[in-house]
């Protein structure tokens, strides 16, 4: 897998092509123009730009909605709520 690909991936988990668009694209841009040249110079600007980039659209990736110990925590409080509704309701 090559660094186009793994940018491509990183883009879809981020869903930057949702948030950031215009920086999705230059991201892309530049890990094709990094796969794309021997030049070293060439390699280490690229690769410096990407990396600022890829740090911004990280930085402005939404948050993930399910996995983290608060949302566990809430979830097992809903449940709790319910079961006790439920035993008053038929109690």
């Amino acid at each position: 897998m090559g660094v186009v690909d793994k940018i491509t991936d990183e883009l879809d988990d981020l869903h930057a092509y949702e948030t950031s668009p215009g920086m999705a694209a230059v991201a892309l841009d530049l890990a094709k123009a990094i796969a794309g040249t021997d030049a070293p110079t060439a390699k280490a600007v690229a690769a410096r730009e990407l990396r600022s980039i890829m740090a911004d659209l990280r930085k402005l990736a939404p948050a993930e909605s399910k996995g983290d110990a608060v949302d566990d925590i809430a979830e097992q409080r809903a449940k709790r709520r319910a079961a006790a509704r439920e035993q008053s309701a038929s109690g």
